[in-house]
């Protein structure tokens, strides 16, 4: 009797699964589902009824697609002219009805989505984003290609992300938001376009952090938005007058890389929601 471990897989017989893609243990497959050419499909995950697997997706263990998602397709960028790219993809995450995700443009370029994410339905990721880890994007939230969205950061539904922005950690986004500038962590930002209107205490609180860490945020906040100082001017005041735990030096990090610059406080004299 061969001894050999034959992994289990429960895969429907409507479902189309091309020759060379790899499937983990444990893997359910739904009715017209459809894995492409070179995709690898991590343990435990489902891909339910009418999902797409594009050719060159790598999957981590435990992710459960939802009918009709497409996963791994072409960029929708005018540059791409077919090099081969891919779509890297963590563990656990939820990718919800409809959702998509483009691979990357460039040869060997990748959209990289960390772990433990959820995309609501209709959500949208373009090609060479850069997805953390525990980030949650409700229902219609749109990311151009080229986006940062770093660990734990929440967007609202309907919102809108240009390309090449970056979001720092733990950072919320309010739901029907343009937003054109990087915004960094911790913070809230809201509106069209976004601005940012406060710290996310209740983001940090959830996450864990200590009230002398969340002290520290909030005194970095006020240096960045409340004392009339450049952005650079700031920093270096943040490096003098700051403890440099790991949570500041993430903010001045993101700070010396906020190459579109970043989003500014709102006031109460900005019109709430207007294009300005």
């Amino acid at each position: 009797m061969d001894s050999k471990v034959v992994p289990l897989r429960r895969i429907h017989d409507s479902a189309v699964i091309h020759a060379s893609a790899r499937l983990g243990v444990d893997v359910c497959v739904g009715p017209y589902a459809v894995i492409g050419e070179n995709a690898v499909i991590g343990d435990h995950c489902e891909i339910m009824a009418h999902a797409v697997i594009e050719a060159n997706t790598v999957m981590g263990n435990g992710n459960k697609v939802f009918p009709g998602a497409v996963i791994g397709a072409e960029p929708q960028d005018l540059k791409f002219r077919g090099e081969s790219s891919c779509v890297v993809i963590g563990d656990n995450n939820r990718f919800r009805e409809c959702m998509t995700v483009n691979r990357a443009t460039g040869e060997g370029g990748k959209t990289i989505i960390g772990s433990g994410c959820l995309f609501m339905a209709y959500t949208h990721v373009a090609h060479n984003c850069l997805i953390g880890n525990n980030v949650v994007l409700a229902n219609s939230v749109a990311l151009a290609g080229h986006i940062e969205v770093d660990d734990r950061v929440v967007i609202g539904g309907l919102a809108g992300v240009h390309q090449f922005v970056k979001i720092g950690r733990n950072a919320m986004i309010g739901g029907a938001s343009k937003v054109v500038h990087d915004v960094p962590p911790f913070v809230i930002a809201d509106g069209r376009p976004a601005k940012v209107c406060g710290l996310n205490s209740v983001g940090l609180s959830r996450a864990g952090m200590s009230r002398d860490v969340r002290q520290q945020i909030k005194q970095a906040y006020k240096i960045l938005y409340r004392s009339g100082l450049s952005l650079s001017e700031a920093i270096a005041v943040m490096e003098q007058e700051l403890e440099m735990i790991e949570e500041i030096e993430q903010m001045l990090r993101f700070l010396r890389n906020a190459e579109r610059g970043i989003c500014r406080e709102r006031r109460d004299s900005d019109e709430d929601g207007g294009d300005n």
